[in-house]
């Protein structure tokens, strides 16, 4: 049961079963029956199910470092733990998809995108979100990082120099009102360095929106499991590089439980979501992958109150659906 903003009782079942169906519904009006022949559905559903399965392997990530800071280990040397887990997994992939005969030859221009592209999307984007996760709940991080269509939509416009819809500055509206009663619950509850955690998290989330905006061409050249294995090996150095500049190498020297924390997030919620993710994206495109990814703050919600003991309000509640409901139309346009 959770208390909510008027001292009444929600019952939690009740509300993620409401939450489940109405994210779910607009998965499959909006996402899985386009009318295409049963093939292109069979691919589509692939690929539906590969952008879930990012969605919630991501939703991990903020758990398992919460988790991890309960034993004092600070943000560099556990994103550092992460990559280093990681790292061996896309040396593999970048050697399997390197041996491939049927690839092309990567050009200077291209190896210089992946680099960039891998520290802006992976690099920047994580340390950010990592240093937010010192600050900030959980649940919020995870509010805040699912704006990221948001921002696409702001970039894309900017670039290519076209209006936004009118459809679309609504949708945008939403999701920011939503955050900002999320964000007015949590000053209500005199959370320490609200405002810090937050901007450090948006700073994430820019992050991530550039490397999404500038990435669709290249992985659609150049194919997502090879994508994914070089920028992802590129962020994994620029990580470790971080972490020997700035920490002595006896700060990787943590209990066990910190190591546990970041072997899983380096497997469940960076390696395989990372292919799984771009797979998504190439097969449903941008906008369909943002409306599976309705699931991410929900499945961390839910997870950050079982788990962390997070609190869980009725005006909270309230906030988190507003910015679904924004992502959700954003994620319906071309």
């Amino acid at each position: 049961m959770v208390a909510g903003f008027d001292g009444g009782i929600v019952s939690v079942v009740d509300f993620w079963r409401a939450v489940f169906f109405f994210v779910s519904r607009s998965l499959i009006w909006g996402v899985i029956l386009p009318e295409k022949s049963a093939a292109a559905v069979r691919y589509y559903a692939v690929g539906v199910v590969f952008a879930l399965l990012a969605s919630v392997g991501f939703s991990t990530k903020a758990i398992l470092v919460k988790l991890a800071y309960q034993h004092n280990v600070d943000a560099v040397t556990l994103l550092a733990l992460r990559m280093l887990f990681s790292f061996p997994f896309f040396l593999i992939a970048a050697y399997i998809t390197q041996r491939d005969a049927t690839t092309s030859t990567l050009t200077r221009r291209d190896w210089s995108l992946l680099a960039t592209l891998g520290l802006i999307g992976y690099y920047v984007s994580s340390l950010f979100d990592f240093w937010g996760l010192e600050y900030i709940t959980a649940s919020l991080e995870r509010l805040i990082i699912f704006l990221y269509p948001t921002f696409v939509v702001l970039l894309s416009a900017a670039l290519a120099r076209e209006r936004i819809s009118r459809q679309l500055m609504t949708a945008l509206a939403v999701c920011y009102a939503g955050i900002v009663l999320v964000y007015a619950d949590e000053g209500a509850h005199a959370q320490r360095d609200l405002v810090v955690g937050s901007a450090l998290v948006f700073v994430s989330v820019i992050s991530y929106a550039c490397y999404l905006v500038a990435s669709g061409q290249l992985i659609q050249r150049i194919g997502s499991l090879r994508f994914t294995a070089y920028g992802m090996t590129f962020s994994c150095i620029g990580v470790i590089v971080h972490f020997l500049v700035s920490n002595p190498l006896a700060s990787l020297r943590q209990p066990k439980e910190v190591y546990g924390a970041a072997l899983a997030m380096a497997i469940f919620a960076t390696v395989l979501p990372a292919f799984f993710l771009a797979e998504g994206m190439k097969r449903i495109g941008a906008g369909p992958t943002a409306v599976v990814g309705s699931f991410g703050p929900v499945a961390t919600i839910a997870l950050a109150y079982w788990l962390l003991g997070e609190s869980l309000t009725t005006v909270q509640v309230g906030g988190s659906l507003l910015v679904i409901v924004g992502v959700l139309i954003i994620g319906k346009q071309k």
